[in-house]
């Protein structure tokens, strides 16, 4: 239903980035400086103009994504209660779902794949919490919300220790890893890139909500995985706190996305759930290939025989 896609047909539609991996590193570059705190300077006409080009490239390859993808949403519902059927049912057949590399990472993974699968992981993380920030201003009372309410979970309710970015932060420095953009996989740069875009431009707010309802949905069969992976090689719980968290809390946190931002906005707008589907099944589709793509160089490295045979 939903194979077929690569994102790299996607990244040769601009001059100044001919192929995918140009095209999102070029991206991600771009997003570390425009999103970090800065000062005025004499330079900012000259940012402005940088600015205004990247914004093409980035609605470029959105439009291009979205103009792939558009034969897999025309028949998505309208109504909330079928179309929630339609999202909760993304756990299980959705893009890149009980993908086998998460049960390698569980049962098999010495640790220096998962060091280098969470480099990855950690050099694609797009900040969960600021991507909620983002995506909330101006959302109708009740979706504002619930995004508030996860918003502040991800603040560790007002507690600096529970704070889940500061708390990956830790996982990453404990393991002595150096996420860096130049040494990720560009489709893991393709996925933060994809939730940066949808959360920092309004006419994507409605994608932005499918995908980071999306994230909700379907992370804790992953994390878990990790979790145990992670004990299983004697990992401190330090390292393994993130995820055990949210093996847990983000199931609740799916529950309450989609009944509280996800149908109140598609019952005051029923047009939106085409939009709140394409941002979700863009999210997974991202994350399927960075989850084929690990398994690729992962298992290379494992079964080297295997692998020089195909």
């Amino acid at each position: 239903m939903f194979g077929g896609l690569r994102l790299s047909r996607l990244g040769a539609f601009s001059p100044q980035f001919p192929d995918a991996e140009a095209l999102h590193r070029g991206l991600a570059h771009w997003n570390h400086r425009r999103l970090e705190p800065a000062l005025p300077g004499p330079d900012w006409e000259g940012k402005i103009t940088e600015d205004a080009r990247m914004l093409r490239v980035e609605g470029a390859f959105i439009e291009a994504f979205r103009a792939e993808i558009a034969p897999l949403v025309a028949g998505v519902p309208s109504e909330p209660e079928a179309f929630l059927a339609w999202f909760d049912a993304l756990k299980d057949s959705g893009p890149g779902q009980w993908d086998p590399l998460f049960s390698w990472l569980e049962t098999t993974a010495g640790i220096e794949d998962l060091k280098w699968f969470l480099t990855q992981e950690a050099a694609g993380e797009a900040g969960f919490d600021d991507l909620v920030a983002l995506t909330q201003v101006k959302l109708p009372a009740q979706p504002k919300l619930e995004l508030a309410r996860n918003y502040w979970d991800e603040m560790g309710r007002g507690n600096a220790a529970g704070m889940h970015g500061p708390m990956l932060d830790v996982a990453t420095r404990t393991l002595g890893l150096t996420p860096a953009i130049d040494h990720t996989l560009w489709q893991s740069l393709a996925l933060a890139n994809t939730m940066t875009a949808f959360a920092t431009t309004r006419r994507y707010v409605y994608q932005s909500v499918g995908a980071l309802g999306a994230v909700e949905l379907t992370a804790p069969t992953r994390v878990v995985c990790v979790e145990a992976g992670l004990k299983r090689v004697g990992a401190p719980i330090e390292t393994r706190k993130y995820f055990a968290l949210h093996a847990q809390l983000d199931i609740e946190h799916s529950k309450a996305w989609n009944a509280e931002a996800i149908a109140p906005l598609v019952r005051e707008r029923p047009d939106c759930a085409r939009h709140i589907a394409e941002g979700a099944i863009m999210r997974l589709i991202c994350g399927e290939q960075c989850f084929e793509t690990y398994r690729a160089h992962l298992w290379a490295h494992a079964h080297p025989l295997v692998y020089a045979a195909e």
